[in-house]
């Protein structure tokens, strides 16, 4: 059968490449579907500090080392962005605006998308400045003056975050009252680092090689004031896209798809893994993991797949 493979990976960052060289090295026959450039989100990481065995990497030096790897094993990336997953039959179909291939399973990997300022300066200064990722990039961060903006739970817990390492934490929310929960509101506000700028918002950011100020505007004065950061970092949500998988999969409430232990939703054959999926930590090495589960336990599926099929 043409472009008939055991598993149909989508998405090529660290959790998609690990599903990979796993289905690979058990011996299925495999591709991986990326739209964009091996590594997702930390090709366009700067640098990366918490990924064990390396103390400090660029984000794009990971992302081909990865790439390499898998390539090394002869693991195929077809670079076409995917227009449907049809999940209902024992053969998975994935569409793509360019092809149609099929597959006895598919690992969703295609990760989460941040919610974006959309303001000026935005753009030019990702990843030099400008970060949607505390726990990531916080720690190039140490003694500088930086501002967050945000006003859930995560924001509250990334501003907490910041200000054990930087001198100073602007925190900047649309609203007069923050939408996380009281205790780490209170928490926030009894730190002395941390400078809450309420109804305001982020309106353009300036720099020359990378960010050196924000223009803030103060909803209720009407007052536009300039702040000197060293960095920004958004956290106003994100969320999957998972438009493009029909059937009936089972999402939480914020639309992250859910998963067993194994990685496996709610559809024969459908596994998901990293950012896509509910899980309490979505950084490299725990996608990383996702992918080492997924491939293996669609090993398993597959063997049993293909004696129903014969």
């Amino acid at each position: 059968m043409d472009n008939f493979y055991d598993v149909l990976i989508i998405g090529g960052g660290p959790g998609g490449i690990t599903a990979g060289i796993y289905a690979k090295r058990a011996g299925l026959s495999v591709a991986i579907i990326e739209k964009g450039m091996p590594g997702g989100a930390i090709a366009n990481t700067p640098e990366v500090s918490n990924y064990t065995g390396f103390s400090k990497i660029e984000g794009i030096e990971l992302a081909t080392r990865m790439f390499e790897h898998a390539s090394a094993l002869d693991v195929p990336f077809i670079f076409e962005e995917v227009k449907t997953v049809q999940t209902n039959d024992k053969i998975k179909k994935v569409i793509t605006y360019d092809n149609e291939y099929s597959a006895y399973t598919v690992i969703l990997a295609f990760g989460a998308s941040v919610r974006k300022l959309n303001v000026e300066g935005e753009h030019q200064f990702m990843g030099k400045g400008v970060s949607y990722c505390a726990t990531c990039d916080g720690a190039l961060y140490k003694n500088s003056v930086v501002a967050l903006v945000g006003g859930g739970n995560t924001a509250l817990e990334d501003a907490l975050y910041l200000s054990n390492l930087a001198s100073k934490v602007y925190l900047i929310h649309r609203r007069d009252e923050f939408r996380g929960e009281k205790y780490l509101s209170s928490q926030v506000k009894n730190k002395a680092n941390i400078e809450l700028v309420l109804n305001s918002v982020v309106s353009k950011i300036s720099g020359t090689d990378k960010i050196e100020s924000i223009d803030v505007f103060n909803k209720q004065t009407k007052q536009t004031n300039t702040i000197n950061v060293d960095g920004l970092f958004v956290c106003i949500g994100r969320g999957p896209d998972t438009d493009m998988i029909d059937g009936d999969i089972q999402k939480d409430s914020a639309g992250y798809i859910v998963t067993d232990q194994n990685m496996k939703t709610n559809i024969d054959g459908i596994f998901a893994v990293g950012d896509i999926r509910n899980t309490p930590l979505r950084q490299i090495a725990t996608a990383c993991s996702d992918g080492a589960i997924a491939a293996t336990k669609a090993f398993e599926y597959v063997l049993l797949a293909r004696k129903t099929n014969k």
